[in-house]
């Protein structure tokens, strides 16, 4: 006795299903391949955060592989919370200052293209040791001065921080420095300043033209074991003790 038409078009019907919701897990709804997740653990004042910001994600946008990656910024860092909530950062209370700008700037334009230039920016001047400078990014970039400083000032910002705060310390394996790079939920390690070429490596779609070169070298970085210097800002390290911090809050209240 055969099979009955109905049940192998049924059989059919199922197996076109599975292949569909396989095709969508792997691929994403538009067809395309999923983006790469990179989030980005940081402070703001520590150099290495600072350096990785202007000199390596900028580039995710000069060579267009922001294309295919979903990038996070998370401006909390090596901070600890005290008393009554209260934020106390690795270099200082100006730290905690501009951690909170970022954070509000984040928060009012979700939009990377948005925010990112604004993050930089400042992120630039503290590179160029003029973070007090950091105020004319809003006329470089555009956005409004009073969108931010109502953030910060209402005490929003502070909240934004607490959330950056408890996000940071639930991550798995615990950051042990910053800038801490995870990319899919992998932690990059010593390794974060190859994020190009890991970006690549992760990538299933068609890869933008960039990724060729940046393919071979992450091969060579490996072989030479490139990526493994101390470029970072250690958990446990305290930079300002109290009386220099009380100095700067002063100096540099926004």
């Amino acid at each position: 006795m055969g099979i009955p038409r109905g049940a192998f078009n049924s059989k059919r019907s199922m197996l076109i299903t599975l292949l569909f919701f396989t095709s969508v897990t792997a691929w994403g709804l538009t067809g395309e391949a999923e983006k790469v997740s990179v989030e980005v653990y940081y402070e703001s004042l520590c150099p290495d955060s600072a350096s990785f910001i202007v000199n390596y994600l900028d580039k995710l946008f000069t060579d267009r592989l922001i294309d295919i990656v979903d990038l996070r910024l998370i401006p909390y860092g090596n901070a600890r919370i005290g008393s009554n909530e209260t934020i106390n950062c690795q270099h200082g209370p100006y730290e905690c200052v501009l951690n909170t700008i970022e954070a509000c700037a984040i928060d009012a334009w979700p939009n990377l293209n948005q925010h990112f230039p604004f993050v930089s920016c400042i992120e630039s001047f503290v590179w160029a040791h003029e973070a007090t400078k950091w105020k004319t990014c809003f006329e470089k970039t555009g956005l409004d001065s009073k969108v931010i400083m109502g953030c910060y000032e209402s005490g929003y910002g502070k909240k934004l921080e607490l959330q950056y705060a408890a996000e940071t310390n639930s991550l798995k394996p615990p950051h042990q420095y910053v800038p801490w790079v995870v990319l899919n939920g992998q932690p990059l390690y010593e390794n974060y300043e190859n994020v190009e070429e890991y970006i690549c490596k992760a990538y299933k779609g068609t890869l933008p033209q960039a990724c060729g070169n940046l393919l071979k070298s992450l091969s060579s970085a490996n072989a030479e074991g490139k990526g493994d210097g101390n470029r970072y800002c250690m958990k446990d390290t305290l930079i300002l003790n109290l009386m220099e911090g009380r100095n700067q809050a002063k100096q540099w209240k926004p």
